[in-house]
């Protein structure tokens, strides 16, 4: 649980913790640092906290943008705004990290949990004394989390709620540690004193473990002593109440943040936020939908503990599973143990011209097991993470239903309800299955060879008719055609020729000048080979076989692959909400959420091209466009995975993304008529993108390396139509590489 009690800037406890609009929560000292102003000559300059009550009016305004930063809940906040879960005025506070207005600037410190902090840059002569008394203006915090920016209005820092269950919970966390540290074996020879680990009861004594088990052993006398945690140390999750105090047990009632003789009695739905009665009085909340604060604090309640239950199963049977994965490591040592055995007593059997043949065998056994180990490693690990994330998830909610206080507790409810709602979502089916199996696919069949050495004998010599090999096969050029990066080949035997034929060989260089490899064995005289380099030189020949053995080879034919791909949207490996049309070069989606479609085209060397129309673009949202892996995730923004390199695009800018990182925002967007280039420089090994045939920003990313596919994504308000088979760019065009 202690890493739901580590602020995400400084990595250390919560200090005064508030709470952002985005649900997120930060300590009020990191506040004040990552607090930024932007002035119009947009210096960086450190947020005021203001006193309550200051008179001066914000004027911060954030610029609308995607909400996609890359934190651990960047995807709650996301599917929050997309469900509409956030007004308005709430929607334009919060943008990228990088629409913040510092894309050029450089953060010079460092968090311990890596979070980049704006340091602080002292303000110019006279601003001091102007922000003393003019307040905030243009003040905004970004969250450390999932980088959302929230504009802060007269009242500075003071505007954002505090976090008292977080605070309360931090505190007693915090004592209990001490307490633990604290509790020493009273029974220990060592200096100092080892940790205690257990307290009898019945003796009244502390005792470390080994103490425990040489004075204190769990028979005769002491069989029915009770052995129990020292003072302080936690107890199991679930384990009561750890000391809070009910509505009648003293604790002070939170007042308003608003009027500070009123306490908290009613909940506003509309705003998600606790009132008193002077609020309704004022009429801000009073057009509200407003419920007593006490049965929506029991219903939220029962929400999150409903949702833990679900958590707390998936948790019981990742256990399990573990201890079935480290089992099934067990039986795949001992199945691997015992196929080696017996692969080397059938080789021992065979004469010494089998014995390189044994050792490649041998090779393919250990790599089999070294695969099977490795997929149940990262099988064992992965899944040891996700349980301790909803561990350390089920303490913290726990903690927090110990609370008694309805206020607070409201305060962050909703989002651990979605917190806890995602993470059993993350125990999907299937995870809790073995990827691989114990057993070894694996079996050799030494009997027919056995056979054939024993039926080994000497016979008598005849006179026999020779029988010759196939003659040349006849390459049929007029059916030799190459289309993108396919090449077909078709041939024929000579006429006249009365020698049988079992079949044909066809082989095919690297197109690059490298060696020949099989690429067809069959009886068929015609074949089509897919997946070639654009823009290469291929050389292909083939040859004929029969029982007597291989012919001479064929004419070497050259191919050469088109220079430019001509494709279209790839309907089979498509999201389902996707819509096709226009010969699968028109895309939209049925789905407001973004849905990723991929090109039928795959590269891996050369330079292409290829433009995309907007011809619909409504209520600027934000398409990108790029490249991806065949295994891209298809259900988020192209870019939000390792697997895809994108430029998304609103109206007004632009910026690139890839595993969820945005940099390089660029100003100038989009919409009905633009039309987008992307350039893949596979020599380089670059991308860049285009708007309108002006090029967008610097090369978007290099060092890329691999097979890709063109890829978009995109909702129902945006249709693209593709068009392909296009030249480079004339100021980028890469020369023509020589043929082989």
């Amino acid at each position: 649980m202690e890493e739901e009690l580590k602020c995400p800037v400084c990595g250390s406890l919560f200090r005064e913790p508030i709470i952002l609009p985005c649900s997120h929560n930060v300590c009020l000292p990191c506040a004040r640092t990552i607090a930024v102003q932007t002035p119009e000559n947009e210096q960086h300059l450190p947020a005021l906290l203001q006193p309550r009550g200051s008179a001066t009016p914000a004027a911060a305004a954030a610029a609308p943008g995607p909400s996609l930063g890359p934190g651990p809940a960047a995807s709650l906040d996301s599917e929050c705004v997309a469900g509409g879960g956030v007004d308005h005025a709430d929607k334009l506070s919060l943008h990228s990290e990088t629409d913040s207005g510092y894309g050029s600037y450089t953060p010079s410190l460092k968090s311990p949990n890596g979070v980049r902090v704006l340091p602080l840059v002292p303000a110019p002569a006279g601003a001091a004394a102007s922000q003393r008394g003019a307040g905030p203006a243009g003040s905004s915090l970004t969250c450390p989390q999932c980088h959302r920016s929230a504009s802060l209005d007269q009242r500075g820092l003071r505007g954002f709620q505090r976090n008292r269950l977080l605070e309360a919970i931090v505190q007693r966390y915090q004592q209990g540690r001490a307490a633990a540290a604290a509790a020493k074996c009273q029974l220990c020879d060592r200096s100092p004193p080892e940790p205690a680990a257990a307290l009898c009861e019945q003796c009244d004594v502390l005792y470390c473990s080994a103490c425990q088990l040489r004075c204190h052993p769990a028979r005769g006398p002491f069989a029915k002593h009770r052995l129990v945690p020292p003072p302080g140390a936690p107890g199991p999750p679930g384990g009561g109440d750890s000391g809070g105090k009910g509505a009648g047990g003293g604790r002070k009632l939170p007042t308003c943040a608003e009027h500070d003789l009123e306490n908290y009695s009613m909940y506003c739905v509309s705003c998600r936020s606790p009132v008193c009665y002077q609020c309704l009085e004022d009429g801000r909340h009073g057009k509200h939908d407003v419920k007593a604060l006490g049965a929506v604090w029991k219903q939220h309640k029962a929400q999150l503990s409903q949702a833990l239950n679900g958590v707390s199963d998936k948790a019981k049977e990742a256990k399990e599973f573990l201890v079935q994965l480290k089992n099934l490591l067990q039986q795949i040592q001992e199945n691997g143990l015992d196929y080696e055995a017996c692969l080397v007593a059938q080789c021992d059997a065979l004469v010494d011209a089998l014995t390189r043949q044994k050792a490649k065998l041998l090779t393919k056994v250990t790599k089999e097991r070294e695969h099977k180990l490795k997929v149940v490693w990262d099988q064992i690990n992965h899944c040891t993470l996700k349980l301790r994330q909803s561990t350390g998830l089920m303490e913290y909610c726990l903690e927090v239903i110990k609370e008694n206080d309805p206020s607070g507790f409201l305060q962050i409810s909703d989002a651990l309800i979605k917190r806890v709602q995602v993470s059993q979502e993350q125990w999907v089916k299937g995870a809790l299955e073995p990827k691989v199996s114990a057993e070894f696919d694996l079996t050799l069949d030494s009997e027919p060879l056995l056979q054939a050495i024993h039926q080994l004998d000497f016979i008598q010599m005849k006179c026999r008719v020779p029988v010759t090999v196939p003659p040349v096969p006849l390459l049929q050029l007029e059916k030799c055609c190459t289309r993108n990066n396919s090449v077909t080949l078709a041939w024929r035997m000579p006429p006249l020729s009365h020698n049988p034929v079992e079949g044909y060989i066809l082989e095919l260089d690297d197109g690059d000048g490298g060696q020949f490899r099989e690429v067809y064995v069959g009886k068929e005289t015609l074949c089509t080979i897919d997946g070639l380099h654009f823009n290469s030189t291929y050389n292909a020949r083939v040859k004929a076989f029969n029982s007597s053995g291989v012919g001479p080879y064929s004419k070497t034919v050259i191919l050469q692959t088109s220079d430019v791909a001509w494709f279209t949207f790839d309907p089979s490996s498509a999201h389902r909400d996707i819509v096709l049309s226009n010969d699968n070069q028109t895309a939209t989606c049925s789905s407001y959420d973004d849905r990723v479609v991929l090109g039928t085209a795959a590269f891996s060397k050369g330079v292409h091209y290829w433009e995309l129309h907007v011809d619909r673009y409504d209520n600027h949202p934000d398409p990108a466009f790029g490249i991806a892996r065949i295994n891209v995730v298809k259900d988020i923004m192209l870019g939000k995975d390792d697997k895809a390199w994108a430029m998304y695009v609103d109206n007004n800018r632009s910026w690139f993304m890839h595993c969820n990182s945005h940099t390089n925002r660029t100003e100038g967007g989009v919409s009905k008529g633009a039309t987008v280039g992307v350039l893949l420089d596979l020599n380089k090994h670059n991308l860049t993108f285009y708007i309108n045939g002006q090029q967008q920003g610097p090369p978007a990313f290099e060092n890329i390396e691999g097979v890709f596919m063109p890829a978009l994504s995109l909702n129902r308000n945006v249709q693209v139509t593709l068009h392909t088979g296009l030249e480079v760019p004339q100021c980028v065009k890469q020369p023509k590489l020589p043929s082989n």
